[in-house]
């Protein structure tokens, strides 16, 4: 049955992937998302649902058994915060390079380096652009509430296993350690047969499955690669999700993501009360990034602000979107900063309205 709890957001995501059906959970503890791990071990989920939990000896180590796990067409997910991502890359364009499904969520904070521990939105390139090496693309969604830190993880198994393609949560800290009251989806079953391409054995009707993202032959490693980019292209076409509000009578927009995304409404509203007309587009999927959709918006207004908690890393794609047609500027914060509603209309004023 349906049920709702006061749980902070990085206990959601936890909760919602026993749920999910989830069948293994390897990870190593990074402050701000340590809750993910910490819960599940509290929760005993191998009792209620015969989920695997595993602290492994580090981050290296959780993204090679999360290969495994994906490998044998089990549903499987790690949690991170951004130098712990940062030490995954490799395994994760590896994974990218097998087209295999799972789910590495990132609660990012402040850096660059060991940074802060207060959030954070300054790993938009690496999830965004490939963090590791090689033409690939993680789908990657940006949660901005508890609801939909829990919300995205069946959608990320779903996106997972139909494109066969890893899928990133990228929330911040300040999502991964707020309350909020969470409403839960029933308990789904774990999956009982494997996927046909999954590692579990050779049956007598058919060839040997091998996974691998190796191929030393470069035509053979060409051809594969264009069947990737098709694959992507797919995923552009069909999976953009955003949200716009109050943007059909605006004539400037704030873009913000995540954590941004919620303050941003605030201004909206500060700005509004001094006739100020301001709408927010928020993007849900970083990537695919929702070009076509900004371009849109481009037109009906007279200019646009980027906000993040970085020095400016979404804004290239909004001015990738907008082509020079409107103004755009970023405003942000770093090293774990947080801006004030104020703040941000003040930046609206300066760089938009009056820049």
């Amino acid at each position: 049955m349906e049920e709702y709890k006061l749980m902070k957001g990085n206990e959601a995501i936890a909760e919602a992937a026993i749920r999910a059906g989830t069948d293994g959970y390897f990870g190593y503890p990074i402050t701000p998302q340590s809750e993910v791990m910490e819960y599940l071990m509290a929760e005993k989920p191998h009792e209620r649902t015969g989920m695997v939990v595993l602290q492994a000896e580090s981050e290296v180590a959780s993204i090679n058994m999360l290969y495994g796990g994906a490998a044998a067409g089990k549903k499987v997910f790690t949690s991170s915060s951004s130098p712990g991502v940062s030490l995954m890359q490799e395994g994760i364009s590896y994974i990218a390079g097998a087209e295999l499904p799972c789910l590495i969520v990132n609660v990012a904070r402040g850096g660059p380096g060991l940074g802060t521990i207060q959030p954070g939105q300054a790993d938009y390139f690496q999830a965004t652009k490939g963090g590791g090496h090689g033409d690939y693309n993680l789908i990657v969604l940006a949660p901005a509430s508890v609801q939909e830190m829990a919300d995205f993880v069946s959608l990320s198994y779903d996106l997972a296993f139909k494109y066969r393609n890893p899928v990133m949560i990228l929330s911040d800290g300040a999502i991964g350690q707020m309350m909020e009251k969470v409403k839960f989806k029933e308990q789904e079953p774990r999956m009982k047969t494997p996927p046909d391409w999954a590692t579990v054995g050779k049956p007598a009707d058919r060839g040997p499955n091998i996974i691998t993202s190796l191929d030393l032959d470069p035509a053979r490693q060409e051809r594969f690669n264009h069947k990737l980019q098709e694959k992507y292209k797919k995923i552009r076409e069909k999976e953009i999700l955003f949200e716009e509000i109050d943007c059909e009578d605006a004539d400037y927009a704030f873009v913000a993501y995540g954590t941004s995304a919620r303050i941003c409404q605030k201004s909206m509203q500060l700005a509004r009360e001094e006739g100020i007309k301001v709408g927010l587009f928020r993007p849900i999927t970083l990537w695919p990034f929702p070009y076509e959709q900004v371009t849109r918006l481009s037109k009906k207004i007279k200019g646009m602000l980027s906000v993040e908690l970085s020095a400016g890393q979404m804004v290239e794609d909004v001015r990738l979107a907008v082509e020079g047609k409107i103004k755009v500027h970023h405003y942000g914060r770093m090293g774990g900063m947080i801006p004030t509603p104020e703040e941000i209309v003040l930046a609206l004023k300066k760089q938009i309205i009056g820049g």
